[in-house]
């Protein structure tokens, strides 16, 4: 009985811990600009098959529900991956799926030559420049990260950073503590000005 309740204990800290760090790290390294016009960025992620998979699926939804979110005048989803898994870009397939099942139809731009994060920012900042605010938008983690990389690249764009709806409390519950664990390892690059964010 005891090992029992040790052990729901441990899981109950567990998603209660993963919980925690996604919503801190969908939090950091963010203003509270306002304005009539944003660009909400979509990270892709590997696809190896012709249509969008299971973790892009989710990322359109979370940048599609981060444009209902503020309902700005003048908003622009950006689909950012190339092909590094198969042979359709990531952001293409997630455009197909924003408009063909989400029936999406709002204003649509595809950046299709990025391999890694880095290249992420870098090809989608000619489309940032006129935008008020900017949101980018994945698992947290991933999110902070590309947030970094804006801010190495472009501090003055990085002002604009807003949140994305990608967190929401109990979603990917169970997942979040593993989540949190590859998200601490991904970001152990981030330098000591972006950690202090963090805390």
């Amino acid at each position: 009985m005891r090992r029992r309740t040790g052990l729901a204990m441990a899981a109950a800290a567990a998603l209660a811990w993963g919980e925690w760090v996604n919503w801190r790290w969908s939090r950091a390294l963010l203003g509270s600009r306002v304005g009539a016009s944003e660009a909400v960025v979509v990270l892709g992620y590997r696809n190896p098959r012709p249509t969008a998979n299971f973790i892009n699926r989710w990322r359109v939804r979370a940048g599609i529900r981060s444009v209902v979110a503020d309902r700005a005048r003048d908003t622009r989803v950006i689909f950012s991956g190339g092909k590094t898994g198969g042979a359709v870009a990531e952001a293409r397939l997630m455009a197909d799926y924003a408009k063909s099942v989400l029936e999406f139809d709002g204003k649509v731009l595809v950046e299709d030559r990025s391999a890694t994060t880095w290249e992420n920012i870098t090809n989608v900042i000619p489309l940032l420049e006129d935008v008020d605010r900017i949101k980018i938008a994945s698992q947290p983690a991933h999110a902070l990260k590309a947030r970094a990389y804006l801010r190495r690249q472009r501090p003055d764009l990085a002002e604009k950073l807003v949140r994305a709806d990608d967190y929401r409390p109990g979603e990917w519950m169970a997942g979040k503590p593993l989540l949190a664990l590859y998200g601490l390892w991904t970001l152990r690059g981030l330098t000591a000005e972006e950690r202090k964010a963090l805390q």
